[in-house]
């Protein structure tokens, strides 16, 4: 196997492991389960109230649900705010990650040279990354909030527990980090070495110090100037002069 078969490889699994983990992250918009917590009113009776970042559920023993949206957007925490700028920019990332990353994919052949394919899958993989990093920080500070909350002996509200939909979320983050991250790596390890040859060979370097010039320009060569004729008042004879002189052609 070459070196560019098995960079074909990572690439595929990179960008599998990538809309696998971009899939979860937007499985988790919808899912009502971020948190939830268990009330027990009788020994018959038990509800469940279970929320998400758009709107609070209840789930009572009969398996009737009765979801409600929040009703304003000023009464808000301004975590809920922030985690749901963070999703949607997550998904929106990991959406033109996936265009870029078919577009320069050595697999696909939709893209330009060799050079111009790593650069474009280089942004694919940074695309991928910052939604990782986006989405993994708003399930985590999610997170941190809910826990904190529940193990705060002062706090006299409702406590809740995170749900699956947290976890699910997590995954799918670590997904997108490293499938951005060999997309990256390889990406931009080809296109820079690709550029420093492509440079390189445009290039040629004079036999005098460091000087550049442009291999288009013909080499200087050196040739004897033509020695004066010079004919003698007296003998009428031709004569030569004894210096000679170099000049560029």
């Amino acid at each position: 196997m070459n070196k560019r078969t098995f960079v074909m490889y990572l690439e595929i699994g990179s960008f599998v492991s990538s809309v696998v983990g971009w899939i979860l992250v937007c499985s988790t918009m919808p899912m009502e389960y971020w948190t939830f917590s268990e009330v027990v009113s009788s020994v018959i009776t038990t509800n469940y109230y279970h929320s998400n970042l758009w709107k609070d559920c209840t789930t009572d023993s009969t398996g009737m649900v009765d979801c409600k949206a929040f009703p304003t957007l000023l009464a808000l925490k301004p975590y809920i705010h922030v985690c749901r700028a963070l999703i949607i920019i997550a998904i929106l990332l990991g959406l033109f990650g996936a265009i870029l990353a078919l577009v320069g994919m050595k697999c696909t052949k939709l893209g330009g040279s060799e050079i111009t394919n790593a650069k474009v899958t280089f942004a694919a993989g940074i695309n991928y990354m910052t939604s990782g990093f986006c989405s993994a920080l708003a399930y985590s500070w999610y997170g941190y909030k809910v826990v904190s909350e529940f193990l705060d002996p002062n706090y006299q509200g409702q406590k809740f527990e995170l749900g699956p939909a947290i976890y699910i979320g997590w995954g799918g983050s670590i997904l997108l980090t490293a499938g951005g991250v060999i997309f990256s790596i390889f990406g931009g390890k080809e296109g820079c070495h690709s550029s420093t040859v492509t440079k390189k060979k445009s290039l040629t370097y004079s036999t005098y110090g460091n000087e550049v010039t442009e291999p288009s320009k013909p080499a200087r060569k050196y040739s004897p100037l033509r020695q004066p004729h010079i004919q003698s008042k007296r003998t009428g004879h031709i004569t030569r002069t004894k210096d000679s002189k170099k000049e560029y052609v």
